[in-house]
């Protein structure tokens, strides 16, 4: 059996008292990437984007070949109505995941906010090439065909996205009819 002198259990008794009293300072393990972006994440849906581009920074910091980073800080910029920037995050996450059909659609919905259609365009054409069934990218393209006043492709894809089975909204439905002379 093994003894202890007086000096070493009052030692380790006083950490033990520190520890427990809170005056100690304990190492706590940092964040990993992960951690950031599902953070990143949680701040966005409760709106606090600010938040969440922080934590979208750190793991870029961490990860910077980490697509899905930059793309949820496009998200975050996008939803704060910095299309520049988003526009910037979703370019970078192209590039680290070209086959991304959500980063090219959102990169169309940032440029249908600055009114650059025809980019917008180009964009949700990839998502769709990309996912054919991506109907949001489908509707948002007619949106902007709208727009142009190209009002037959719109229509074409509104009708695509009722064969995937989605609701076009109504009253994108009503003004395309209107705006066309023609219902559908």
């Amino acid at each position: 059996m093994k003894r202890f002198d007086m000096s070493t259990i009052l030692s380790t008794l006083a950490l033990i008292i520190l520890i427990v009293a809170g005056c100690a300072k304990v190492q706590r393990p940092s964040l990993d990437t992960d951690s950031y972006l599902n953070r990143g994440v949680a701040y966005g849906k409760k709106g606090q984007y600010d938040q969440a581009i922080v934590d979208f920074n750190k793991a870029i910091e961490l990860n910077p070949r980490d697509a899905t980073a930059y793309y949820n800080r496009g998200i975050s910029y996008g939803k704060k109505g910095q299309y520049d920037q988003s526009i910037i995050d979703f370019n970078k996450a192209i590039e680290l995941d070209p086959r991304d059909a959500a980063a090219y659609y959102n990169r169309g919905i940032s440029y249908e906010k600055r009114g650059q259609h025809d980019r917008a365009i180009l964009d949700f054409t990839k998502a769709i090439e990309i996912n054919p069934r991506y109907a949001k990218a489908y509707i948002n393209r007619g949106a902007a065909y709208f727009s142009k006043r190209e009002y037959e492709k719109a229509w074409d894809d509104v009708s695509k996205v009722q064969d995937l089975g989605y609701q076009v909204p109504p009253r994108f439905h009503k003004d395309l009819g209107e705006a066309s002379g023609r219902e559908k």
